[in-house]
């Protein structure tokens, strides 16, 4: 059996820092398998644990419109989390569980938690096992809908990642920063060919009740198990609290991405 956490907002440091708690309880075995869904207050950018922040993003755009940034500890590219058109999961697993020790195996049985939530709302959703510079994804119709990365540790993985409810391309492309396109509409314009989202794929806007229950019966149905509601440990709680303040809350963190010493308590 495994668990999952009910859908919350938070803002990008806390988002982060509970993700790393979760995947540390997971590590000692402190909480089954897990599947958390979220979605962030304000909007952010995040970029990927090996990323120069300046070199992926418009960070005077960033400041200007309240969007904020953070590192994760995952690898993969940098991320637009938009407040309104996105519902964000990560899972936390034992690959032994997953009967796999493969990265792209382990990518594409996550996924088909993914996919199957999508074919309950009426998408078919293909796994792309991605290239050397970028993780594998979901697309549709060759252009993607949902983007992850992965954390590797003991034996346990960290897959977090995007379902794209609709997309703000113009607000999107003012925050990240493309190579090879000289401006921001540039950026926009190439990126309409190659992303989409649910609400482009269904004529509508789903509701986030909608899209959460799905993602819930897709990962039941995938995996084969229940899924019992709960919430974080007082082990996860503390641990985020404080990778929140003295981690994901430091500038020295999330843009010079410096490695901090053990948080965990």
């Amino acid at each position: 059996m495994w668990r999952i956490l009910k859908l919350e907002t938070h803002n990008a440091s806390m988002n982060m820092a509970i993700d790393e708690a979760i995947f540390n309880a997971r590590i000692r075995n402190i909480v089954p398998n897990t599947l958390r869904l979220y979605r962030w207050q304000p909007s952010a950018v995040s970029v990927g644990r090996f990323q120069d922040a300046e070199k992926e993003v418009h960070l005077d755009n960033c400041r200007k419109l309240g969007v904020d940034v953070v590192r994760r500890i995952t690898g993969g590219g940098t991320v637009y989390h938009d407040a309104e058109n996105e519902i964000t999961y990560s899972v936390a697993v034992s690959k032994k569980d997953l009967q796999s020790e493969d990265i792209l195996d382990v990518y594409a049985k996550i996924y088909s938690g993914l996919r199957e939530a999508l074919r309950i709302v009426g998408i078919k959703a293909d796994f792309n096992q991605g290239t050397a510079k970028t993780c594998p994804n979901l697309t549709v119709n060759g252009r993607k809908i949902s983007g992850s990365a992965q954390s590797h540790k003991k034996g346990i993985v960290l897959q977090h990642g995007t379902l794209l409810l609709n997309i703000d391309f113009a607000e999107m492309f003012s925050l990240l920063r493309v190579p090879q396109t000289n401006t921001c509409y540039e950026a926009a314009k190439l990126a309409k060919n190659k992303l989409t989202s649910t609400t482009s794929e269904l004529g509508e806007c789903p509701s986030i009740e909608r899209i959460s229950d799905a993602l819930a019966r897709g990962f039941q149905n995938a995996f084969h198990t229940a899924l019992e509601r709960s919430e974080l440990s007082q082990y996860e709680s503390d641990l985020a609290d404080r990778l929140c303040r003295e981690k994901y809350s430091i500038n020295d963190w999330n843009f010079n991405g410096r490695v901090i010493t053990s948080l965990e308590p």
